[in-house]
């Protein structure tokens, strides 16, 4: 796939229909104008290429917003200049968006030369295209009237086009809608550029407020089945009930894109882009709020939600000035900026970025980072990485702060066996309790759920040891005689010794202060198996020797655990 550019009546047009055989302009306005004021596409065969699709814009200064929206998507361009005329404007501004939107691949078409001697304008085209993007192009006299030099054009576009990487075939789908329009009969249309992936007939792509199902599929005028990319493509699609689809929204694979308001950038540029300018991505143009980090990094704040992935390449716009400048997307999901003095820190965070995706990069920067949101980011994630990624030097400072908030919590809670996992990832300000486990030194361990600086300690805090002894000295003999609450405030035996020992497996705990022998349930059961089955509560109390105090929370704990069966008539059986 090819896009034109150059300035308006410069021939862009009558280029693609020799090449081609077929009208580009689509209107009856544009063919009675004589210039394109709406994208136009037609398609041809190249020998060595095969099918080969153009995206022919307007070269007019009014129309320059749907200019920017052809090439976006588009990976390769066919740069025309007159032979008859000078350098023109619109051919320095078309320049410098290809420039900025890092195109390398293309050939420069002096057109005309039947007009006027070709060499000037050739020597002029190589000297400004040397110092962008397109400096390696091949620059080709040509004549779209009388045909000379288009087999020489043919020839150089098929051998940059077959330079082009192939894009891989199961890449995640990302469509920049440029035209939308309802069909008697068939609903919805949509157009646009396929620069990777594959649709197939049935498929559902997500929107940024809902998704559409992909009923039918056209590429070079011809209905399929699937299509893969680089290609041009019409889908009649059916819109869910939260679907906005407009012309400029964009059709991605649910779940693989992450749709952001707020991006990170890098900028190329002669001086300061204004506050507010137009973000031009893909075949979208976004009105945003550009805040500037340093000379050459800023974030924008989006209007809308759009697709964005590290490393897209984009225009930031001066509607007033026409002035452009590159963008290339760092971050599309970037931190909040609270504390004075943020933006200067993020500003030097983001000089290091490299403007490509890459994991130790963005766990170096992000510190945490789930995995789900990297790819959808578009950074290669292994498989069975897991559902959060740390980077090395984020994993050693959560340790080492992990190791102090345990022992400041010991110091505080002497009773407590350790933090539990929930209440230590807040504190640590973790977004999920399961990378405490993760992220523990070997200093910590966890204990019941807990996380403890001394894991491998035997017995109780000195302070309850002697507590939980006497209280297992007094029920060796009568075990479901529970001491009574005035004896468990005598022996010190608060709600928190007694969870403490509980925890730690040295008492059965049954609530409002009933405390047992931890193999007090087990005892109990066989006892209680002996009696005729069913039994009734007050059977069970006689034959435990205990009191009914005891016997309602027990034969309970009973219940819960699955020990025993309650019927209807308040009777119980042991399984």
């Amino acid at each position: 796939m090819i896009a034109t550019a150059g300035h308006v009546d410069h021939g862009k047009s009558t280029l693609v229909r020799a090449l081609t055989g077929s009208e580009p302009d689509r209107l009856a306005e544009e063919r009675r104008r004589g210039l394109s004021i709406e994208l136009g596409y037609v398609w041809t065969t190249l020998p060595q290429v095969g099918e080969v699709a153009f995206v022919d814009v307007p070269g007019h200064e009014r129309f320059l917003r749907t200019m920017l929206s052809g090439i976006g998507p588009v990976p390769a361009v066919l740069f025309v200049v007159a032979a008859d005329d000078p350098w023109m404007p619109q051919a320095a501004e078309h320049l410098a968006a290809l420039d900025a939107l890092g195109v390398a691949s293309g050939v420069v078409a002096v057109s005309r030369a039947d007009l006027a001697d070709p060499a000037p304008m050739v020597e002029r085209a190589r000297a400004e295209i040397a110092q962008t993007t397109l400096r390696d192009a091949p620059v080709v006299p040509v004549s779209g009237a009388t045909g000379a030099g288009l087999g020489r054009l043919r020839t150089a576009l098929e051998e940059v086009l077959a330079a082009v990487p192939a894009p891989p075939a199961d890449a995640d789908v990302r469509i920049w809608v440029d035209r939308h329009f309802h069909v008697r009969g068939s609903g919805t249309v949509v157009t646009g550029t396929l620069p990777a992936g594959t649709v197939t007939v049935g498929d559902r792509l997500a929107t940024a407020t809902g998704s559409v199902r992909v009923r039918a599929l056209q590429a070079l005028g011809e209905q399929r089945e699937r299509v893969t990319g680089v290609a041009r493509v019409a889908l009649n699609v059916v819109p869910d009930d939260r679907a906005a689809l407009t012309r400029e929204s964009a059709l991605v694979t649910p779940g693989r894109w992450h749709f952001t308001e707020t991006v990170d950038v890098r900028l190329t540029g002669s001086r300061t882009p204004p506050e507010r300018p137009l973000l031009h991505v893909g075949a979208a143009a976004v009105p945003v709020r550009l805040r500037g980090f340093d000379s050459a990094h800023a974030r924008l704040t989006l209007e809308r939600p759009v697709p964005m992935r590290v490393g897209d390449r984009a225009i930031v716009r001066d509607p007033g000035s026409r002035e452009l400048w590159g963008v290339t997307v760092l971050d599309p999901a970037p931190p909040q900026l609270r504390r004075r003095g943020a933006a200067a820190r993020r500003g030097r965070a983001l000089v290091t970025a490299s403007g490509t995706p890459h994991l130790t990069e963005e766990l170096d920067r992000r510190g945490i980072a789930s995995s789900q949101l990297l790819a959808r980011l578009g950074v290669p994630v292994p498989d069975g990485s897991g559902t959060w990624l740390v980077g090395e030097q984020a994993a050693g400072l959560v340790a080492e702060r992990m190791a102090q908030v345990v022992r400041s919590h010991e110091t505080q809670h002497p009773l407590d066996p350790g933090m539990p996992l929930p209440a230590l990832a807040r504190a640590l300000g973790l977004p999920a309790p399961e990378l405490v486990a993760q992220l523990m030194p070997d200093t910590l361990g966890v204990v019941d759920g807990r996380i403890t600086s001394n894991p491998r300690r035997a017995g109780l805090p000195d302070e309850v040891e002697p507590i939980v002894r006497e209280l297992e000295r007094e029920l060796k003999d009568t075990p479901f005689a529970a001491p009574t609450a005035d004896r468990l405030r005598e022996l010190g035996a608060t709600r928190q010794v007694r969870g403490v020992a509980a925890r730690a497996g040295r008492l059965l705990d049954l609530g409002d202060g009933i405390v047992l022998l931890p193999d007090a349930a087990h005892l109990a059961a066989s006892r209680l198996a002996e009696l005729p089955q069913p039994f009734t509560t007050s059977q069970a109390r006689q034959r435990l020797g205990t009191s009914r105090r005891v016997v309602l929370p027990l034969l309970a704990h009973l219940d819960r655990i699955g020990t025993t069966i309650r019927h209807p008539d308040d009777r119980r059986s042991v399984r």
